[in-house]
C-alpha cells in the first residue's frame, strides 16, 4: 500500500509501501495480509513474504489467491436504469453482479437499483441517474462499454463526462479540472435527488 504519511521510527524515511494487517479473531493471533491477492506458488509466497521486516518467522495459516467476480454482460443485458430489458418490471441488477468494482460502487448501485424499484412498484417509470453525476457516468459505463469486452470497472475520473475543450485549454491544473468535474457531478446529483420520491419521507408521512 502507499505509505501516505507514514514514517519508520527508526530512521525517519518514508518506505517504498507498507503492508496492512487485519485482525482476524479476538485473540489477536491470526491477521490478514490485506490486498495480497497473487497467482505465485505457495512455496515461493512464504519465501517472498518472509523477506517484509517482521515477518521473518511468520508461519501462515493460508496463502493468497486470486479470486474472480461473477458479473454479467451489463451492455448487452441492461438498461439505464439497471433494469433487465427483457424483463425490466420485474428484474434489477446492482453490485459485482452487474460490472461494478468496489465496496462504494456495489452499495451505491444497490441503492439505486432500490429507488428504481420502488418507482416500478409504484407504477412510475423510473429517472435515470443523470450522465454527468459519478454514480451516472458509473452505470452509463457499465450499460454503454462494448459488449464484447466488457471488463467491470470501479469509478475513475475517466468515465465522468470530460470537459468541453475551451475549459480545458484554460484550465491546464490538473486538480483544478477534476475540481470543476467534481462540482458538476454532485450538482447534476442533487438536481436529480431533489426530483425523486424518497421512500423514508413516504414512511414519515
Amino acid at each position: 500500500m502507499k505509505p501516505v504519511g507514514l514514517r519508520d521510527p527508526r530512521t525517519g524515511q518514508t518506505p517504498w509501501a507498507v503492508v496492512q494487517l487485519r485482525k482476524e479473531n479476538l485473540r489477536a493471533d491470526s491477521y490478514n495480509l490485506v490486498g495480497f491477492q497473487n497467482h505465485l506458488k505457495w512455496g515461493d509466497q512464504a519465501r517472498v513474504l518472509r523477506l517484509i521486516p517482521g515477518l521473518e518467522n511468520a508461519r501462515f495459516l493460508r496463502y493468497g489467491q486470486i479470486h474472480r467476480n461473477t458479473y454479467i454482460c451489463a451492455p448487452a443485458l441492461l438498461d439505464e436504469t439497471l433494469r433487465l430489458k427483457i424483463e425490466p418490471r420485474t428484474i434489477l441488477f446492482a453490485g459485482q453482479l452487474s460490472g461494478v468494482e468496489g465496496y462504494t460502487e456495489s452499495i451505491a448501485t444497490g441503492l439505486l437499483a432500490g429507488l428504481y424499484a420502488a418507482s416500478l412498484a409504484r407504477g412510475e417509470e423510473p429517472t435515470p441517474i443523470p450522465r454527468t453525476s459519478a454514480l451516472g457516468s458509473l452505470v452509463h459505463y457499465i450499460t454503454h462499454a462494448d459488449a464484447k469486452d466488457f471488463q467491470p470497472a470501479n469509478i475513475t475520473f475517466d468515465l465522468l463526462e470530460p470537459l468541453e475543450e475551451e475549459t480545458r485549454k484554460r484550465v491546464r491544473d490538473k486538480k483544478e479540472r477534476h475540481r470543476i468535474q467534481c462540482e458538476r457531478a454532485l450538482a447534476a446529483f442533487d438536481a436529480w435527488w431533489s426530483t425523486i420520491p424518497h421512500p423514508t419521507a413516504e414512511l414519515r408521512a
